[in-house]
């Protein structure tokens, strides 16, 4: 992230947008996290309204930039460094959470870490891309990295659906096919 002004890690999802306010609600229980947060726009939304907000990825780059924003602004924001695709677990405790944002993220394998992650009445908001992206001509192509259908609620089991949806949506990058979920940890 270059220049300290809000913008230079982008403008939230809409999605993410839309369920901020009860993000914050949901952020009482305890810390928000912003998952493979890339510049850090959903870690600088949650923090610039207040919520003690975590902001896990493995550039360790991006995460000093981001947390020298984060100071710029005297946010309530910590950076945490982290590569989960190779073998390293979850570094928040189990029922910690009261917020988990991932978007533009897929790990299967993380998907029980976390939900546990989250505490009891904790929300999840989770948007990344659907099969249906590969022919769109841009984003992810792998498999590994994208969702079939109806699959993403199927990863949360333990979850209790409030929101999900699959959509074709127009962003600044072209057309993008996401699933978008968001789900609570029953208290």
């Amino acid at each position: 992230m270059s220049g300290a002004s809000a913008g230079a890690a982008g403008r939230p999802s809409p999605f993410v947008l839309a369920w901020l306010d009860a993000a914050l609600d949901a952020a009482a229980l305890g810390p928000a996290l912003d998952l493979a947060c890339g510049r850090g726009r959903h870690a600088l939304a949650l923090a610039a309204r207040g919520a003690r907000t975590l902001a896990l990825d493995r550039d360790a780059a991006g995460l000093a930039a981001l947390a020298a924003e984060a100071r710029v602004r005297g946010l309530p924001l910590a950076c945490l460094r982290a590569d989960l695709e190779g073998g390293g677990a979850l570094p928040v405790a189990p029922g910690r959470l009261g917020v988990l944002v991932v978007s533009r993220y897929l790990w299967r394998p993380l998907a029980p870490a976390l939900a546990d992650a989250l505490a009891p009445g904790g929300l999840l908001l989770y948007e990344t891309f659907t099969r249906a992206q590969e022919k769109l001509g841009h984003g992810p192509r792998n498999p590994a990295f994208l969702l079939e259908p109806g699959e993403l609620p199927r990863l949360f089991p333990g979850l209790r659906v409030e929101a999900f949806e699959e959509a074709r949506v127009e962003s600044a990058r072209g057309p993008e096919a996401l699933a978008r979920l968001a789900a609570r940890r029953p208290a």
